[in-house]
């Protein structure tokens, strides 16, 4: 089933909460075209987001606000919100420094799927930083 007419082809930014009142949003690097995370967003936090210029998503673990970059100072400037045709996604277009993964990537997809195996993963980036000299707990 398809949105209506008026969300896939209008100028109407209405983006489609799901039931739990959240939005994915996928972080991309704004210069480079690489995937750094996939998040999700609730109104509030993609209101602060544009109000803002920052990346806020909603912490579905915490259930709260998350501030990308309230602990580790890896903070996302949005430079464009992209929608996909159904308004049921986003991809925030942003700008960052080093180090956007909370083990010490600069992507959350660090690692890929090796050919040829069903279950074994392999390692396709180094670590950025020491996630335990910026997470301090």
């Amino acid at each position: 089933m398809s949105a209506p007419k008026e969300v896939e082809t209008g100028t109407d930014f209405t983006p489609k909460f799901d039931t739990h009142g959240l939005i994915p949003a996928i972080a991309q690097d704004a210069q480079n075209g690489q995937v750094l995370m996939v998040a999700y967003m609730n109104e509030q936090s993609l209101a602060e987001t544009i109000a803002t210029g920052n990346a806020i998503y909603y912490s579905r673990s915490r259930k709260k606000l998350w501030r990308k970059g309230e602990e580790s100072g890896h903070v996302q400037k949005v430079q464009e919100i992209l929608v996909d045709c159904d308004q049921d996604c986003l991809i925030l277009k942003v700008t960052v420094d080093s180090g956007q993964c909370h083990v010490g990537y600069q992507s959350c997809f660090y690692r890929r799927l090796n050919q040829g195996t069903d279950n074994q993963l392999e390692f396709i980036a180094k670590p950025v930083y020491d996630p335990d000299a910026v997470y301090k707990k």
